[in-house]
C-alpha cells in the first residue's frame, strides 16, 4: 500500500464516482463495499451503484438544473454518465436507465480498473487513514455500527428522513387496451411513457382507496419526516383530493390518442429495463402494506391483472448536518483528511451523490499532485452544491435537489424572458467548468482513460 492511497467507503454513486476518478488520474484507491456481507433494507444485489428507487435520472434538458449538472459532470469524465448514456431506455426529455445493465457496467468498470481495490467488507468505523485520505460514501443506508461511530466523532446528532419506493410490474400483465402509449406533451419519441387514463370518479374511488389502505408503521421512538421531492403517494392524498391529480397523476399534455381528449387524471408507467419487460409506476413510491399495494394498485384501470416484480416500501435515509461539519471542499472541518461524499453529506438525488463524489475525487486529486485545490465557482450546478452542503443554515438543514435556486447568478444581465437567462446561466456554467477543469487539474479528464475504461 501506497501512503498516498485514498480509502473510500460505500460503492454507491458517490464511491464509484470518487474512485474512478482518481484512479485514472494514476492514484490508488481502496473502495469497500459491505455488500454483499452486510445487505441493506432497500438493496437487492451486490452490485455497485444499485439504483434502489427510480430508474431516471430526472431532465436531460440542460435548460433544467438536473441537465445542467449532467453536462458539467460530463465536462469532468463522470463514469456514471458514460454508463448511463450507454443503459438509456426511452423516457421522454429525462434519462431513464435499466438499472440492471447499468449497474452491472459500473461494477465491471471498477472491477477492471488496476489502480482500484475493490473489498467486499464492512467498515464498522472510521479507519486511520495514516498518510492518506478516507471518504465517506456510504450514502443513506449507511450501516448501524458506522452510523454509530460516525455520530460519536462528529459530536453531534444525525438527522434523517424517510425515503419510499415505486413498485414496478411486469408488462405482459397489464391491459394494454385500457392503456395507451404518450409523453407529456410529446416529448422525446412523443410515445414513451404507458399511461392509466382515469375519469373523476375512478380517481376520487382510487384517492379512497388509497388513503384507507393499511401503511408500514413507525416505530414509536421515530419521527415521520419525509423528503418533499419523494413522498409516498398516500401522504401526498392526504393534502387533498386535488392533490395528486396535480402531482404524479396529472393528465396535463397527455392526450389519448383514441378519444382526442386528456383524461381526468393519469397514471403513468416508465419503462424500467431494455427488453420492455417491467414498467416503473412515477411517482408512486409508498409505505402501505405489500398485501395493500396489491389491493389498491389493482384499482387502477389496467392494472387489475397486474403482477409485482418489485413492491413498493419505505426506508430511512440518514444524512449529517453539511454545514455544521463540511466545507465547500467536501472536507471535514475537523480532520482535512476526512471527506464526506454523497446523499450522506445532505444532497438528495442519483446525479447530485455522485457528483459530490466527483467533486471529492478533484479535490483529491490536486492535494496528491501537490496543489492546493481549487473550489468551483457557485455560478455552476456542481459549485451550487457544495454552497448547499457547506452554507445552509446549520439549524434547518435539509436534503436538497440541485435547482437553478442554488446557482449563484450575479452578474447575468437582468431580463423578463426567463428562458433567455437560464441559456446564459447555463453557457457561463458550462464554460466555467471547462476553464476550472483546465485550470485547477492541468489538463481535460478523458473519460475511460485508465486501463479499466471502456472504449
Amino acid at each position: 500500500m501506497t501512503a498516498s492511497r485514498v480509502t473510500v467507503i460505500g460503492g454507491g454513486f458517490a464511491g464509484v464516482e470518487c474512485a474512478s476518478f482518481l484512479a485514472r488520474r494514476g492514484h490508488p484507491v481502496r473502495l469497500l463495499e459491505m455488500r454483499p456481507v452486510r445487505t441493506t433494507d432497500a438493496h437487492e444485489t451486490d452490485r455497485l451503484a444499485e439504483m434502489v428507487c427510480s430508474n431516471s435520472f430526472r431532465s436531460d434538458n440542460p435548460g433544467n438544473a438536473v441537465g445542467l449538472l449532467k453536462r458539467e459532470m460530463e465536462l469532468l469524465g463522470s463514469l456514471v454518465m458514460e454508463e448511463a448514456r450507454r443503459a438509456a431506455v426511452p423516457a421522454g426529455d429525462a434519462l431513464a436507465v435499466d438499472r440492471e445493465l447499468f449497474a452491472r457496467a459500473v461494477t465491471a468498470r471498477v472491477e477492471a480498473e488496476p489502480l482500484v481495490e475493490l473489498v467486499r467488507e464492512e467498515a464498522p468505523s472510521l479507519p486511520d487513514p495514516g498518510d492518506g485520505f478516507v471518504v465517506v460514501a456510504t450514502g443513506p443506508l449507511t450501516s448501524p455500527a458506522l452510523s454509530g461511530a460516525l455520530l460519536a466523532a462528529l459530536g453531534g446528532s444525525h438527522l434523517y428522513f424517510y425515503d419510499s419506493v415505486a413498485p414496478i410490474v411486469e408488462a405482459s400483465s397489464l391491459d394494454m387496451s385500457v392503456l395507451y402509449a404518450a409523453s407529456r406533451w410529446g416529448k422525446g419519441g412523443g410515445a414513451d411513457y404507458l399511461n392509466v387514463p382515469l375519469s373523476r370518479e375512478e380517481y376520487e374511488t382510487f384517492v379512497g382507496e388509497l388513503l384507507a389502505g393499511e401503511k408500514v408503521p413507525f416505530h414509536d421512538f421515530e419521527k415521520a419526516v419525509f423528503f418533499e421531492g419523494c413522498l409516498p403517494v398516500e401522504a401526498m392524498a392526504e393534502r387533498g383530493i386535488e392533490t395528486l391529480r396535480h402531482g404524479p397523476m396529472k393528465p396535463f399534455g397527455l392526450r389519448d390518442p383514441r378519444t382526442g381528449r386528456e383524461p381526468y387524471a393519469a397514471v403513468q408507467l416508465r419503462q424500467d429495463n431494455l427488453a420492455r419487460t417491467h414498467y416503473n409506476i412515477v411517482g408512486f413510491q409508498t409505505k402501505l402494506r405489500v398485501g395493500e399495494q396489491r389491493r389498491v394498485f389493482r384499482s387502477l384501470p389496467g392494472l387489475a391483472n397486474a403482477e409485482f416484480v418489485r413492491y413498493g416500501m419505505l426506508h430511512r435515509n440518514t444524512f449529517l448536518n453539511g454545514p455544521a461539519h463540511l466545507d465547500r471542499l467536501f472536507r471535514w472541518k475537523r480532520d482535512g483528511r476526512f471527506f464526506f461524499a454523497g446523499q450522506i453529506t445532505g444532497v438528495e438525488g442519483y446525479l447530485e451523490s455522485a457528483a459530490t463524489g466527483l467533486l471529492a475525487g478533484a479535490t483529491l486529486a490536486q492535494l496528491l499532485e501537490g496543489r492546493e485545490p481549487v473550489p468551483l465557482p457557485f455560478s455552476t450546478a456542481l459549485g451550487a452544491l457544495s454552497r448547499h452542503v457547506s452554507e445552509s443554515d446549520e439549524s434547518n438543514y435539509a436534503p436538497m435537489n440541485v435547482t437553478f435556486g442554488l446557482i449563484d447568478d450575479t452578474g447575468v444581465p437582468p431580463t423578463k424572458d426567463r428562458a433567455k437567462r437560464r441559456e446564459e446561466i447555463v453557457r457561463r456554467a458550462l464554460e466555467s467548468v471547462a476553464l476550472w477543469r483546465d485550470a485547477a487539474l492541468g489538463l481535460p479528464v478523458a473519460a475511460g482513460a485508465g486501463k479499466g475504461g471502456s472504449s
